[in-house]
């Protein structure tokens, strides 16, 4: 909101009849009832509010729910240390500046679960051993990984410990239900398990290029093929004399204000070359059909995720944040051009 003056006088008549008697113009009493009746004015307005869209600050979100994710097998304890850094729904809506269906978007981005009553992540630990067992059982029963049964893989994980609302979170979260001859299935996404997979052979470090390649490969479950764009904004290559080295470098660590963006990356780098910086800038890119037509053929669930680590300019392109954050130089036409901070 913001206060806007008017050059332009107006005037605030309330409605209805006047309470006083009025003067016509001429500065002689009239009948009350006559057309010409003038209105008595209580005050001067000086200007207006207006209201001025803005981006939901969800940087917030993320910090408060990494205060306390879950765990399996937590001790959930009593009183109000088992409710300290836990929120509500009503707790987020006090505490983050953004629409109920933003919020609602922005959690289901983090892949936050309610537990409870209380909306939380789900430790990465916690994520790959579920995961894990998911594609244990599917080997061991024999169950396609594009049609797990979801009554089987529920009960089969039961069994072993794991509650149905963990186990459905993170089905959800690697896979697509479908719905065939009145049974429900789970289609595991290729592209979501070779990237968490990834996420894990990166964690111990950066790797050198190829090294990486034939981990990756050889971790992933049998039947999935990896490719190197799954990881577009996700790694960095460093070329380091003859060799190439990868290390993570997620668009979804990094703050969704457009300084605080720029000045990590440039932190990150001093000079970026535009097929390096495009994955972590061209995310504020928002007409929809635009942004349909740049994601085609990408899952929506990883969309989703790129679009909530948007700059969050309303009105304002990613050429724009790039003239007003960066210099860009380019040697001639062929050069890739390179980018520094302004």
């Amino acid at each position: 909101m913001k206060f806007v003056g008017t050059s332009n006088s107006v005037f605030l008549i309330p409605p209805g009849e006047p309470s006083a008697p009025c003067l016509r113009p001429d500065n002689t009493n009239g009948d009350a009832n006559a057309a010409d009746v003038v209105a008595a004015a209580i005050n001067l307005a000086p200007g207006n509010i207006e209201l001025v869209r803005t981006a939901p600050r969800l940087d917030k979100l993320r910090s408060l729910l990494l205060e306390r994710p879950y765990i399996l097998d937590e001790d959930h304890g009593d009183g109000f240390q088992h409710k300290k850094g836990l929120y509500t729904w009503q707790d987020l809506c006090k505490l983050i500046q953004a629409s109920d269906g933003e919020l609602l978007d922005g959690l289901n981005t983090l892949s936050a679960v309610e537990i409870d009553g209380f909306w939380r992540t789900v430790d990465a630990n916690s994520v790959n051993t579920i995961l894990d067992m998911i594609l244990h059982n599917s080997v061991l029963h024999d169950w396609p990984l594009n049609a797990v049964p979801e009554n089987d893989v529920l009960s089969v994980m039961e069994s072993d410990g794991f509650t149905h609302k963990i186990v459905t979170h993170c089905l959800n979260r690697f896979g697509t239900k479908v719905e065939q001859e009145a049974r429900s299935f789970w289609s595991l996404d290729e592209k979501r398990v070779c990237l968490q997979f990834a996420r894990r052979v990166l964690g111990s470090g950066k790797m050198k290029l190829a090294n990486f390649m034939d981990k990756w490969e050889r971790s992933v479950p049998s039947g999935m093929c990896v490719d190197l764009q799954m990881l577009e904004g996700e790694v960095l290559c460093d070329k380091l004399g003859a060799e190439t080295w990868v290390r993570a470098f997620s668009v979804a660590d990094l703050p969704l204000t457009p300084a605080d963006r720029f000045a990590a990356l440039f932190s990150e780098r001093l000079k970026w070359e535009w097929k390096d910086l495009q994955p972590y800038i061209r995310y504020a890119l928002r007409q929809p059909f635009l942004w349909y037509q740049f994601y085609s053929g990408i899952d929506m669930q990883i969309c989703m995720s790129l679009m909530f680590r948007d700059l969050r300019v309303p009105g304002v392109s990613s050429e724009g944040l790039l003239i007003k954050y960066t210099r860009r130089t380019q040697p001639s036409a062929e050069a890739e051009p390179i980018f520094t901070a302004r």
